[in-house]
């Protein structure tokens, strides 16, 4: 319950705020109390604020109500930066503005929009943004400027302090300053000059005094995100401009960033990387502080426990496995706009080096490799070009840290800190490191980090539900704090920022002069003290010791979960309810509850509110898997969780029922499809959906709704063998294509197993279909719903049959849905060669088919079970063989209908495809590769989707048309 205070502020806020996006419930509070980080403080409102203006008066309710408000975008931030026990005013998906400026060589974002996306719209410009953080993919704009966040290739000359070029900013007062628009600094003169003489008085004091100026400076010369940017009192006379560079890294406490202008760096196309491996350490740091004066993009720096984590994993380079313990490796790699100069930068590497090169070309002269030999290497060091050796190579330096976090202890935390040295003491200051891990017995450590920048990352697993631990740790991190800081004057904190974590040794790092500018900048923006409270400065010595979130153990399928929220901007409910990452948060503190037994009445309500926002709402696509760092798939959990609410008669009788007549069920759907589609032809559009809508209430939305998009039925299916091409393919329809024809509207009138058989027939292909294929299914509508026996039974007979009619395999089986294809993959044997449509008509058709490409734009959908099985590229390379504009909506991964969920829950397919209708505007159609997907695709379009096969079809041979023949877009 909120108290007076945050009633009246909550009520306020209704005004303008629909309650919506608001949430004060015990569930969703908890779910927003953690981010990536190791602590947890659960909000008293959390509120989601679309627009510059909803912030504004936010804060200037805030801040008459003296309110504190927190600020946050994905939430991967490590050091409590994105918490609080007040108001947690969360600015993601809403904020996805961006402009283009200067043909590339600038940028306007908005805080919400995640910065490889950010890096994709300028691709084409051959341009990025200047940091690079390991959670590019995940992390937003908006925390990659607040927190400073550097990464492996961006150092100090390109991180957000180098190449912001203005930004745009809500004060505490609900004040909006834009810092590079002349009409807003000349209304900000007017309304705050006090406060920018306060800070041009500021900068001018700090560079009189010497010592102390000289001193920022040098704490620059390395990354350093420990407290506030006090470089930009030195770097800067205009009050705006240092307003501007103050933003950066101050982590919510000065301000709200409503959009940011980058100054843009290039972004080479030639890449060469090479793993090199030193015998021992000081030869790794000698070779990275070498490597600083010549054209070295990256030097990631991997102890010999980082290189044992992942050795026995699949795919990592042989070099690695049984070396001696004091072996250090550097994955070195250099960049260039053109091949000859990336030739001459290996080179110039070499010589520098005093190695011996030698080139050879590989795949026929495509590729390059350069072997260097010499003194110091314990191995020679081989330098490719070739990208997917080059891949392979950076995930032994991706794979460090899920290969802790995967094989942690159970209720163990995975910890991990970045510090930064000078770069010529790197190399003790890394032995000193590695004795202090030894000396407090944290003996699973692992260091690796950024050498160029004489940035290091150790991670390890404290169990913080000890009390000794945390005394443990307590000592550690004083004993870090003295090393650092005493022994090299280093950054205690380099790229991760301050947050919660580190402010209790701010002032250490930088002395009692540097610290009290601190506290004046804070003053001077934020007097009242209520923007992020305790982060960054913060006068409680033990406040890093504080609010340590539990990890109970909860199901081995979640366990091994980190909370770094990378999952969450590929799930189709973050905006409806909760996140792969919350849910497991819930499923955790029920696990906990249930286990102490305190709190029933906490326990019941977490448990009801999870029924609906946990799991009713998951998609359970299994996309949140391929995210994760340490591959936990919520989808399958779901899947589990669900099979544990339908164990036991009813559920189990029925589900044994449909799986036993299985060909009787399929005809019901096409006689509802039948019946439904001529009513709809009777009564029209509007009244049917009056009716829908009227019977789905009186049921107590027990009843599935009913969509304008909902298919035909399909003709049935001829099963035997037909054509006479001199290749075979056993053709598998899926259920759903075997029932579900084209929608009412559409104008292409074969379904698409006749639409199937007369693509293969086209190029060639004897079509071969398995016995007694009404009663078969891959087992998929089964395993979604929890009915996991039954889908092994489905799943076995499926593989029988298909087995048969392969001759044990010899031919290839096409199935044409994506979702069953990925289940047959995961649930078959070896011996069948399984296709979806994009994958075969990529492999097999293309080269035997005239294909007259579509001047029309066509939007593509690749499904979510297309995406796990890789084959992105695969639906490019058909869409764009078949259309010269070919649309991918940027963020729609998963549509949300997970099969018959878009009829029982609708909003989760309206919230997944919430951006959709926009994002296609121009398209003529829009094509996928599952029939459940396409019906809410269609309704939320606009525009009619079909399986890409009937994009193959039209481009090849025209298409039929109800009442016409061709189109302009026909082959």
């Amino acid at each position: 319950m909120l108290d007076a205070a945050y009633r009246q502020f909550f009520d306020d806020l209704k005004s303008f705020i629909p309650e919506s996006r608001m949430a004060t419930d015990p569930l969703r509070t908890l779910a927003y109390g953690t981010d990536a980080s190791f602590y947890r403080l659960i909000p008293k409102i959390v509120v989601r604020a679309d627009t510059e203006a909803e912030v504004s008066r936010i804060l200037k309710q805030t801040g008459e109500q003296q309110i504190p408000v927190t600020f946050r975008a994905a939430g991967t931030s490590l050091s409590g930066q994105a918490i609080s026990d007040s108001v947690l005013l969360v600015a993601g998906e809403s904020w996805q503005q961006w402009e283009v400026l200067d043909d590339g060589r600038k940028i306007r974002l908005q805080p919400g929009i995640i910065g490889a996306r950010a890096n994709g719209i300028l691709a084409p410009f051959g341009r990025k943004i200047g940091p690079d953080p390991a959670s590019i993919n995940a992390a937003m704009v908006g925390g990659i400027a607040a927190n400073n966040a550097s990464g492996m290739c961006c150092g100090t000359a390109q991180n957000s302090y180098q190449t912001v070029d203005s930004i745009r900013i809500v004060l505490a007062d609900g004040t909006i300053l834009d810092t590079g628009d002349g009409h807003s600094r000349k209304a900000f003169k007017t309304t705050h000059g006090p406060m920018l003489a306060r800070l041009d008085e500021l900068a001018r004091r700090v560079k009189a005094d010497t010592p102390l100026a000289e001193r920022i400076r040098n704490k620059f010369k390395i990354k350093n995100t420990t407290g506030y940017s006090l470089n930009a009192l030195v770097d800067y006379i205009d009050p705006f401009d240092i307003i501007t560079h103050l933003m950066i890294g101050s982590e919510g406490t000065l301000a709200f960033i409503s959009h940011i202008v980058y100054r843009t760096v290039t972004s080479p196309a030639f890449k060469a990387t090479a793993l090199m491996m030193f015998p021992q350490i000081e030869g790794a740091c000698r070779t990275a502080q070498r490597m600083q004066a010549l054209p070295v993009a990256a030097a990631e720096l991997m102890d010999r426990a980082s290189l044992a984590s992942v050795e026995g994993k699949a795919g990592m380079p042989a070099m690695i496995r049984g070396v001696s313990p004091s072996t250090t490796a550097l994955l070195v790699e250099t960049q260039a706009a053109d091949f000859d100069t990336l030739s001459a930068h290996v080179q110039a590497i070499a010589d520098a080096l005093e190695k011996r090169l030698t080139l050879h070309t590989t795949d026929g002269g495509r590729t390059h490799e350069w072997q260097l030999e010499g003194a110091d290497l314990a191995f020679p060091a081989i330098f490719t070009d070739h990208a997917g050796q080059s891949d392979n190579l950076w995930k032994v330096r991706k794979g460090l840290l899920p290969s802790v976090g995967a094989v942690r202890d159970l209720g163990t935390t995975v910890l991990i800190e970045d510090v930064a040295f000078p770069i010529h003491s790197l190399a003790p200051a890394t032995l000193d490191l590695q004795a202090l891990f030894d000396k407090h017995g944290y003996r699973e450590a692992i260091i690796f980090g950024h050498a160029l920048a004489g940035n290091l990352h150790f991670v390890f697993s404290p169990n913080f539900g000890r009390s000794a631990e945390l005394d443990r740790y307590a000592r550690f991190m004083d004993d870090i704090a003295q090393m650092v800081v005493d022994d090299y004057d280093g950054s205690l904190k380099a790229e991760h920022g301050t947050g919660r974590n580190m402010a209790p040794f701010v002032e250490k790092e930088w002395g009692s002069d540097a610290y009290g500018l601190m506290r004046e900048i804070k003053a001077i923006f934020d007097p009242k003290g209520l923007l992020n409270p305790g982060v960054i400065l913060n006068a409680n010595p033990t406040v890093h010791l504080e609010h340590l979130k539990p990890l109970p153990p909860a199901d081995p399928l979640i366990d091994a979960c980190m909370e770094c929220g990378f999952c969450e901007c590929h799930c189709p409910s973050r905006n409806l309810s909760l996140t792969p990452r919350q849910r497991i948060v819930i499923q955790r503190e029920i696990a906990r509850l249930t286990a102490s037994g305190e709190d029933a009445s906490r326990l019941a309500e977490l448990k009801k509110g999870y029924a609906w926002q946990g799991e009713a709402t998951c998609a359970a696509d299994g996309l949140c898997g391929v995210a994760c760092p340490v591959e936990v798939d919520t989808g399958k959990f779901t899947k589990t969780f669900r099979s544990r609410m339908v164990k036991g008669q009813p559920y189990q009788w029925l589900a044994d029922r449909a799986a036993d007549h299985f060909g009787p069920l399929t005809t019901g759907i096409r006689v509802g499809l039948k019946i439904a589609d001529g009513l709809h032809r009777i009564i029209g559009t509007d009244t049917m959906n009056r009716l829908a809508d009227s019977l789905r209430r009186l049921s107590g939305n027990r009843l599935p709704v009913w969509l304008p998009s909902l298919p035909t039925a399909a003709a049935p299916l001829r099963s035997r063998t037909t054509g006479n091409g001199d290749r075979a393919v056993v053709y598998f329809p899926a259920c759903v294509s075997r029932t579900m024809g084209p929608a009412a509207g559409d104008p292409l009138v074969d379904p698409l197993h006749v639409v199937t058989e007369r693509v293969l027939r086209r190029a060639g292909y004897r079509v071969v279909y398995p016995e007694g294929m009404e009663g078969l299914c891959c087992g998929l509508p089964f395993e979604s719903k929890g009915f996991f026996d039954q889908a092994d039974r489905k799943s076995d007979a499926l593989e029988k049959a298909l087995l048969a009619a392969s001759d044990n395999g010899r031919l290839p089986v096409l199935c044409d849905t994506s979702p069953c294809l990925e289940r047959m993959q995961r649930t078959f044997g070896p011996r069948l060669a399984l296709y979806e449509p994009v994958a075969f008509t990529a492999t097999h058709l293309l080269d035997r088919l005239t294909i007259t490409r579509t001047g029309d734009p066509v939007a593509l959908h690749i499904t979510c079970s297309a995406r796990k099985m890789g084959l992105e590229n695969a639906f490019l390379t058909v869409a764009n063989a078949c259309a010269d504009t070919v649309v991918v909506p940027y963020g729609i991964e998963c549509c949300g209908f997970a099969g018959d969920r878009g009829f029982n829950v609708p909003e989760l397919n309206t919230a997944a495809l919430s951006g959709l209708k926009s994002a296609v505007a121009g398209c003529t159609a829009g094509y996928a590769n599952s029939r459940t997907c396409e019906i809410g695709l269609s309704h939320h379009s606009g525009i009619p989707y079909r399986s890409i096969m009937a994009l193959v079809d039209q481009c090849t041979n025209g298409k039929r048309v109800r009442g016409v023949e061709g189109s302009r877009s026909q082959g």
